[in-house]
């Protein structure tokens, strides 16, 4: 297999970009920035996401066994970049985020447009990322959307030329 035709071939596939947050009720908590993240059924709604493998984040899921998916905005750049490192909780925010808890424990961030919560029904653990399969138990919306729902968020190629995930 040629490496960069399989490099370009799989960099186009879209990708939102999400803010995965969770709360094992133990003093951990997680956020960290994803977008492999897909709908996969429609009853029960679920999702899947894949969460690095030896993430703080990851670890605080297993744990918690729920999480939820704040969906970024088009005016949220640079909070993508803010999750890619882990988070900070302080004065009762995330990373500067102010937060509530969501019906399953998880934060839910005031500023984005949306969120998800999930309860965990299957992890895959192969390879670096695992794979999380979440079955939607409760939906958020912060605001007013205009347009269809998906123009609202944050795509990966958003966040400039030089940004990539895949391959």
């Amino acid at each position: 297999m040629n490496a960069d035709s399989k490099k370009a071939a799989l960099r186009m596939i879209p990708y939102g970009i999400y803010v995965l947050t969770a709360d094992d009720g133990k003093g951990n908590v997680a956020a960290a920035t994803v977008n492999w993240v897909t709908q996969t059924a429609f009853a029960p709604p679920l999702v899947v996401v894949g969460v690095k493998a030896d993430s703080g984040a990851y670890q605080t899921l297993k744990s918690a066994r729920n999480f939820a998916l704040n969906m970024l905005g088009k005016d949220h750049k640079s909070l993508a970049f803010t999750f890619f490192k882990p988070a900070d909780v302080s004065d009762g925010k995330i990373s500067g985020q102010a937060f509530r808890k969501g019906t399953t424990g998880a934060p839910i961030f005031l500023d984005a447009p949306g969120a998800i919560e999930c309860r965990v029904t299957t992890i895959g653990e192969q390879g670096d990322h695992h794979i999380v399969v979440g079955e939607v138990v409760d939906a958020h919306l912060n605001r007013t959307l205009s347009g269809r729902p998906d123009a609202n968020i944050l795509e990966m190629k958003d966040l400039g030329d030089n940004v990539f995930y895949g391959g």
